[in-house]
């Protein structure tokens, strides 16, 4: 017999956080669940502070159109990517997450474990291990809304900026570029999931279950970066935004670009798209944008893209395929 109760409404919101916080925890928690709010240890003396939020069916589907269901695991492990991603783009180390859920009565009770195990587990394997979960709050709404909060400690460095790029500066990238976008439209096209190959497969569990480099962030700002941000919207969008906080452009080699695109022309093929539109405009890999000073030895997993110049305050693509490209990053507002 299947366990019951199957819902969250059936459960009711004192056992269902007791079924999630065994789940989460971490070791700098002083004070944790169960009072109003959390106590959690600030050693720099200095906190980051960064929120996001996935929206049911704007940031992700529960069915896909090929067949793919969406885990609450998988849910759990983006909210943890996504934001500790921004902590990584300011140079510091997450210490802390809260997590909102809005949950409408009918979501299983195994979708919401998922979701718990999901979020620890991607605490464990991107390296954030330190970081508590402290608390949260649940609430009732029409669709699945996850928002978390996360702290960072800056280890006595100072936060990285996006305002820092110096004319010369050599603009690289750590982390994937495309990839999620590819797998998004593999999620969002008739291909039957179940018949996808495992390099298909890898890039839709690039959108599902990003892998941003954490160690990168702290490393860049040992380095001396000059600026540094998440690419979350788009490299072309991400780095406009770069050069405008900076006041220089941003020109984006087209040789580093078509390297960046080729590993993705199979997919693309198949799917009858541009891999250049995913490298330029995709941005859910969570990769780094950072500015670093000319010559000098760029850390470890990050890559050539461009290059600051001044004046300016805006990012150029200096010439993709003989034309600007169409799609060039996330907007929630623009279409």
């Amino acid at each position: 017999m299947a366990d019951f109760p199957h819902t969250v409404a059936e459960l009711g919101e004192g056992e269902l956080l007791s079924r999630i916080f065994p789940r989460l925890g971490g070791p700098r928690m002083l004070l944790g669940p169960g009072d109003d709010a959390a106590v959690v240890a600030a050693p720099d003396g200095r906190s980051v502070l960064s929120i996001d939020t996935l929206v049911q069916d704007q940031d992700f589907r529960l069915q896909w159109p090929g067949g793919y269901r969406t885990t609450g695991y998988d849910v759990g492990w983006k909210c943890a990517a996504q934001n500790l991603s921004d902590i990584n783009a300011m140079g510091a180390v997450a210490t802390s997450l809260a997590v909102s859920l809005t949950l409408p009565g009918e979501t299983p009770v195994s979708w919401i474990e998922g979701l718990a195990d999901g979020l620890s587990a991607a605490l464990r394997a991107l390296g954030a291990e330190n970081c508590t979960v402290a608390g949260g709050d649940l609430g009732r709404g029409n669709q699945l809304v996850v928002t978390a909060a996360v702290t960072g400690d800056l280890q006595e460095q100072n936060p990285v900026l996006r305002s820092g790029a110096l004319p010369g500066d050599v603009l690289a990238v750590c982390g994937g570029l495309g990839q999620a976008a590819a797998g998004l439209a593999l999620l969002e096209s008739s291909l039957p999931y179940a018949e996808l190959g495992s390099r298909e497969r890898s890039l839709t569990a690039a959108q599902s279950r990003p892998c941003p480099p954490l160690a990168a962030g702290p490393a860049a700002a040992a380095a001396g970066a000059h600026a540094m941000m998440d690419i979350s919207d788009g490299l072309v969008r991400d780095a406009g935004r770069l050069g405008k906080a900076s006041g220089v452009r941003i020109d984006l080699d087209p040789e580093a670009l078509r390297a960046e695109a080729e590993p993705l022309a199979g997919p693309a093929a198949t799917l009858g798209a541009d891999p250049m539109s995913w490298v330029l405009g995709g941005g859910e890999d969570h990769g780094l944008l950072a500015a670093f000073a000319p010559g000098q030895k760029l850390p470890r997993g990050f890559r050539r893209v461009g290059t600051a110049r001044a004046p300016g305050d805006g990012v150029r693509v200096v010439t993709v395929a003989g034309a600007e490209p169409a799609f060039v990053g996330w907007d929630h507002f623009g279409g």
